[in-house]
């Protein structure tokens, strides 16, 4: 069911289209590079850099949005996202900027209007702790890394 997101286009955006999902079965919007078109960015082998995305966001309480890679980007060049996913709270309102990373072989060049990853909208649940002495019994108990299999 879609959910309402206020968005505010900062001046350097001016000329780009607004993220949008690419098909009707889409999770993820994808989020252009809002760099100036006479300064694109080179990354080089394992070099990262914050790119600007020239967008903010108003979400509403209970949500998120996890900014995530674009799956192309990954197989043909191995540009990723430092953090990923990367997570925008609802109450954070400054730039949307994307930590790209190249973890290809060659330089990667990221121009302005290029889709550099994508953007879900998520909704939130909050834990309350409940502190305990012990834990219920599992088959799995402690094992991890690895206990079930490569």
């Amino acid at each position: 069911m879609p959910v309402s997101v206020k968005i505010k286009a900062l001046p350097h955006f001016e000329g780009l289209e607004l993220p949008r999902y690419q098909t009707s079965g889409s999770a993820g919007m994808d989020l252009p590079a809002a760099l100036p078109e006479d300064a694109p960015v080179v990354l080089q082998p394992g070099q990262w850099q914050l790119i600007p995305v020239g967008l903010a966001i108003a979400l509403p309480e209970g949500y998120e949005a996890q900014v995530r890679p674009r799956s192309g980007l990954a197989a043909k060049f191995g540009i990723s996202c430092v953090n990923t996913p990367g997570t925008i709270d609802a109450d954070y309102r400054g730039e949307i900027r994307v930590n790209l990373i190249n973890h290809g072989r060659e330089p990667f060049t990221v121009k302005r209007g290029e889709r550099i990853a994508q953007m879900i909208i998520a909704p939130v649940t909050q834990a309350v702790w409940e502190p305990v002495e012990t834990l219920d019994e599992t088959e799995r108990g402690e094992g991890g890394f690895g206990s079930t299999g490569r």
